[in-house]
């Protein structure tokens, strides 16, 4: 009997091994799969003021109940917040015909319940409670664990699985500070390149369009050509409260309009939206859709049926920046006016991060047959008393950045400058029409010049093949 029962202890003891080992080998399965595939989902326009706010208070229950296991299985979840943290009673411009979306402080964690990762602050009612409302929206998204995305900290840098992500976020209307982005815009062609350069996939999200209007303007149209010949990948429309129809821009997908995603407009098509499922496989992506809607007694989404945009499975670049044989990945550092990142090297045996800098742009350069690596930071200088662009050249060393050429001043105050690469080192510089010695930051006139590297700096040259190639660039000619 003890021979017969410890052969029988041994053999649960193997099953229990096996099935051990089984559960393992699955977990290790799905964390391989999750690791070869990101998905991402876009929603529309949120508000958590008026009429939703009154909703919540009655039934007690999070908006997106409805919503909640699909939000919660995949790797992010992005969406339009409109309105600002506070009480309209400390409005600045409580007489403007537009109205206030004041939101409570406490509604924020049910964004962050509801899965939302990060959001987008640039609308026309951003500033609704003033710039200390945008403010206080901002550090209660951070609080609360959301990516806060703005224009002044645009692009964000989102990694998951080894691909990154970047977020720029853009408003074309008109807000409560008179303010709006004009495209084509430098400032927004800089934004593209820095994140184009450090990221593998990148996202426009833009407030833009007509109030109502169930088709794209020429406004749209012109912005989305301009953007996705700047080498945009993707472009996430918000603000018309109606949904537009997707299409393919220069061969890359446009939602002009995704719709409410939780509104108390009454209007038919206000209350239906549409999620933009994007998913990031075997080298692809991939564009799904799912349109919500709302009961005539409710303004909490659900999902109603599935769409199709009939896109093709689109590429991306799976390459990441690389100088002299480190790879630097970036980290961002969420603050509202402020583009800071920090850049992690890894290479020759050596891993090491640089602090947080106001990066602007970034390039290869070649000095001497070795790679270095060219910037544009926004620094603050006592030559013009002003924050602008400084450029700068580093040298990638096991420490970390040595500074080759730190910020000097070039013949006039900087608007961009660009790498021209060839076998020597190549300036094109896009200069403001005033001098250092006569300051002007309204003169309209610009200079373009093309500069050397010489060894220790910069040296301008005259060169017309050169000059014919720098107005190209930057697209003067």
């Amino acid at each position: 009997m003890d021979k017969t029962f410890c052969i029988k202890t041994r053999i649960i003891r193997c099953s229990k091994k096996l099935i051990l080992i089984f559960i393992l080998l699955n977990i290790i399965s799905a964390c391989n799969k999750n690791d070869k595939e990101v998905h991402i989902l876009f929603v529309g326009d949120i508000l958590l003021s008026r009429n939703v706010n009154k909703e919540i208070e009655k039934t007690k229950i999070s908006p997106w109940v409805h919503l909640d296991s699909l939000f919660h299985s995949v790797n992010l979840v992005v969406g339009n917040l409109e309105g600002a943290v506070g009480q309209s009673e400390n409005n600045y411009n409580i007489s403007e015909k537009s109205p206030i979306f004041a939101i409570d402080n406490d509604r924020i964690n049910l964004l962050k319940q509801a899965g939302f990762s990060a959001l987008s602050i640039e609308n026309n009612h951003s500033f609704d409670l003033d710039s200390i409302g945008k403010e206080n929206t901002f550090n209660a998204l951070i609080k609360n664990g959301i990516t806060p995305i703005s224009y002044g900290n645009s692009p964000q840098f989102i990694t998951i699985n080894n691909i990154i992500i970047s977020i720029i976020a853009i408003n074309t209307v008109k807000d409560r500070n008179n303010t709006q982005i004009k495209l084509p815009s430098v400032e927004i062609s800089q934004k593209i390149r820095l994140a184009k350069a450090l990221s593998n996939y990148v996202i426009i999200k833009i407030h833009w369009g007509s109030e109502l209007l169930e088709w794209p303007n020429k406004e749209q149209r012109y912005y989305a050509d301009w953007l996705t010949k700047q080498g945009v990948d993707l472009i996430i429309g918000s603000h018309p409260h109606v949904i537009q129809q997707a299409e393919l821009v220069n061969g890359k997908p446009v939602f002009f309009s995704l719709g409410n995603h939780l509104f108390d407009q009454k209007y038919k098509p206000t209350k239906k939206g549409l999620i933009v499922d994007i998913i990031f496989k075997d080298g692809k992506v991939f564009c799904k859709g799912l349109i919500t809607e709302t009961t005539n007694n409710s303004y909490y989404p659900k999902v109603v049926r599935k769409i199709d945009f009939n896109f093709k499975q689109f590429d991306y670049n799976i390459s990441k920046f690389k100088v002299d044989n480190y790879t630097l990945t970036p980290t961002s550092f969420p603050e509202l006016n402020n583009c800071r990142i920090s850049l992690n090297a890894t290479g020759n045996n050596n891993k090491w991060e640089t602090k947080p800098m106001p990066i602007t742009s970034i390039s290869v350069c070649n000095i001497n047959s070795k790679e270095h690596l060219f910037m544009l930071k926004s620094y603050y200088s006592s030559l013009d008393k002003e924050i602008s662009l400084r450029p700068y050249v580093y040298k990638l060393e096991e420490t970390g950045l040595n500074a080759k050429w730190r910020g000097s001043a070039l013949a006039w105050p900087l608007i961009d400058a660009k790498i021209y690469k060839s076998d020597s080192c190549y300036l094109f510089a896009l200069h403001r029409g005033d001098s250092f010695l006569s300051l002007n930051k309204n003169d309209s006139n610009i200079h373009i010049a093309t500069y050397k590297w010489n060894g220790f700096g910069f040296n301008i040259v005259k060169d017309s093949l050169l000059q014919k190639k720098c107005e190209y660039l930057f697209e003067l000619n």
